[in-house]
Protein backbone atom coordinates (compact mmCIF):
# COMPACT_ATOMS: atom_id res chain seq x y z
CA UNK A 1 0.00 0.00 0.00
CA UNK A 2 1.33 3.43 -1.40
CA UNK A 3 1.18 6.30 0.94
CA UNK A 4 1.72 9.75 0.01
CA UNK A 5 1.97 12.71 1.81
CA UNK A 6 1.31 15.95 0.16
CA UNK A 7 3.33 19.16 1.30
CA UNK A 8 4.29 22.94 0.74
CA UNK A 9 1.37 25.18 0.18
CA UNK A 10 0.38 28.14 1.64
CA UNK A 11 -0.85 31.18 1.02
CA UNK A 12 0.68 33.71 -1.65
CA UNK A 13 0.15 36.44 -3.78
CA UNK A 14 -1.11 36.37 -7.31
CA UNK A 15 2.64 36.30 -9.43
CA UNK A 16 4.35 34.46 -6.70
CA UNK A 17 5.38 30.54 -6.84
CA UNK A 18 5.56 27.71 -4.64
CA UNK A 19 7.04 24.02 -5.27
CA UNK A 20 4.61 21.18 -3.82
CA UNK A 21 6.07 17.97 -2.24
CA UNK A 22 4.59 14.82 -2.79
CA UNK A 23 6.43 11.71 -0.29
CA UNK A 24 5.76 8.29 -0.98
CA UNK A 25 6.63 5.42 1.68
CA UNK A 26 5.04 1.80 2.02
CA UNK A 27 6.56 0.24 -1.55
CA UNK A 28 8.97 0.91 -4.26
CA UNK A 29 8.08 4.39 -5.33
CA UNK A 30 10.16 4.42 -8.21
CA UNK A 31 7.69 1.85 -10.05
CA UNK A 32 4.67 3.53 -9.58
CA UNK A 33 3.30 7.00 -11.93
CA UNK A 34 1.99 9.76 -9.85
CA UNK A 35 -0.55 12.59 -10.98
CA UNK A 36 -1.55 15.73 -9.56
CA UNK A 37 -5.02 16.99 -8.83
CA UNK A 38 -6.78 19.94 -7.43
CA UNK A 39 -10.19 21.11 -6.06
CA UNK A 40 -11.54 24.34 -5.50
CA UNK A 41 -14.26 24.74 -2.70
CA UNK A 42 -17.48 23.75 -4.16
CA UNK A 43 -16.16 22.04 -7.71
CA UNK A 44 -15.16 18.72 -8.38
CA UNK A 45 -11.44 17.18 -8.70
CA UNK A 46 -9.33 17.88 -11.62
CA UNK A 47 -6.69 17.07 -13.45
CA UNK A 48 -3.13 19.18 -12.59
CA UNK A 49 -0.10 17.42 -13.92
CA UNK A 50 1.31 13.60 -14.41
CA UNK A 51 4.40 12.17 -14.65
CA UNK A 52 5.63 8.29 -15.11
CA UNK A 53 8.09 6.43 -13.56
CA UNK A 54 11.20 7.23 -15.46
CA UNK A 55 10.38 11.08 -15.42
CA UNK A 56 10.46 10.61 -19.86
CA UNK A 57 6.59 11.41 -20.07
CA UNK A 58 5.12 14.19 -18.60
CA UNK A 59 1.62 15.38 -19.04
CA UNK A 60 -0.13 18.66 -18.05
CA UNK A 61 -3.72 20.32 -18.15
CA UNK A 62 -4.11 23.06 -20.64
CA UNK A 63 -4.87 25.84 -17.44
CA UNK A 64 -1.22 25.10 -16.16
CA UNK A 65 0.51 24.29 -19.14
CA UNK A 66 4.08 26.55 -19.57
CA UNK A 67 3.65 27.57 -15.86
CA UNK A 68 3.91 24.36 -13.60
CA UNK A 69 6.68 21.92 -13.46
CA UNK A 70 6.10 18.35 -12.45
CA UNK A 71 8.94 15.77 -11.17
CA UNK A 72 10.08 13.06 -9.40
CA UNK A 73 13.63 12.40 -7.15
CA UNK A 74 13.16 8.14 -7.18
CA UNK A 75 16.26 8.93 -4.29
CA UNK A 76 14.15 10.50 -2.47
CA UNK A 77 11.15 8.71 -3.22
CA UNK A 78 9.34 12.78 -3.75
CA UNK A 79 7.38 13.95 -6.40
CA UNK A 80 7.30 17.89 -6.52
CA UNK A 81 5.20 20.48 -8.58
CA UNK A 82 6.97 23.74 -8.89
CA UNK A 83 3.97 26.43 -9.22
CA UNK A 84 4.86 29.89 -11.28
CA UNK A 85 2.81 32.40 -11.94
CA UNK A 86 0.07 31.70 -9.56
CA UNK A 87 -3.16 33.32 -10.24
CA UNK A 88 -5.94 33.58 -7.77
CA UNK A 89 -7.89 30.77 -10.11
CA UNK A 90 -4.79 28.27 -8.83
CA UNK A 91 -6.82 28.44 -5.35
CA UNK A 92 -7.29 24.71 -4.25
CA UNK A 93 -6.51 21.84 -2.06
CA UNK A 94 -3.56 19.90 -4.23
CA UNK A 95 -3.46 16.35 -3.87
CA UNK A 96 -1.45 13.40 -5.51
CA UNK A 97 -2.07 10.11 -6.64
CA UNK A 98 -0.98 6.70 -7.80
CA UNK A 99 -1.95 5.95 -11.46
CA UNK A 100 -3.48 2.93 -11.28
CA UNK A 101 -3.28 1.53 -14.80
CA UNK A 102 -0.65 -0.22 -16.95
CA UNK A 103 -0.56 2.20 -19.92
CA UNK A 104 -0.57 6.30 -19.64
CA UNK A 105 -3.04 7.49 -22.02
CA UNK A 106 -3.31 10.87 -21.69
CA UNK A 107 -6.08 10.03 -18.83
CA UNK A 108 -7.14 13.08 -17.02
CA UNK A 109 -10.05 11.03 -14.93
CA UNK A 110 -9.79 10.80 -11.09
CA UNK A 111 -10.87 7.37 -11.00
CA UNK A 112 -8.12 6.29 -13.18
CA UNK A 113 -5.67 6.69 -9.59
CA UNK A 114 -5.49 5.56 -6.27
CA UNK A 115 -3.47 5.75 -2.81
CA UNK A 116 -4.96 9.56 -2.52
CA UNK A 117 -2.87 11.92 0.09
CA UNK A 118 -5.07 14.07 1.90
CA UNK A 119 -4.02 17.32 -0.12
CA UNK A 120 -2.18 20.44 1.04
CA UNK A 121 -4.25 23.99 0.69
CA UNK A 122 -3.17 26.64 -2.02
CA UNK A 123 -4.22 30.13 -1.61
CA UNK A 124 -3.44 33.11 -3.72
CA UNK A 125 -4.30 36.96 -3.06
CA UNK A 126 -5.25 39.04 -5.68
Amino acid sequence: QLVLIESGGGLVQAGDSLRLSCAASGRTFSSVAIGWFRQAPGKERTFVAFINRSSGLTYYADSVKGRFTISRDNAKNTVYLQMNTLTPEDTAVYYCAQYQRVFYSGSQKATDFGSWGRGTQVTVSS
